[in-house]
């Protein structure tokens, strides 16, 4: 089922999303809060390195205009 990008975060509030940027980099986090250009903010952000060991990098405020998929975990 596909869902408009809206309907999904406004379900994800304060529920853990993964992100995939367009520069490859994946990241994790709880998603507190959104605007209409699909800015984020994430909090507990965790990114997903290379060598698939984990980096904490806490608070994060992402461009929409960076993201290519957002998916609940």
């Amino acid at each position: 089922m596909v869902m408009l990008p809206i309907n999904l975060l406004e379900k994800s509030l304060d529920k853990h999303v993964l992100l995939v940027l367009k520069d490859g980099r994946t990241l994790t986090g709880k998603l507190s809060g959104y605007d209409e250009f699909m800015n984020l903010v994430l909090d507990d952000t965790e990114e997903e390195l290379p060598d698939k060991n984990r980096r904490r990098v806490g608070t994060l405020i992402i461009r929409g205009n960076n993201i290519v998929s957002i998916s609940p975990v």
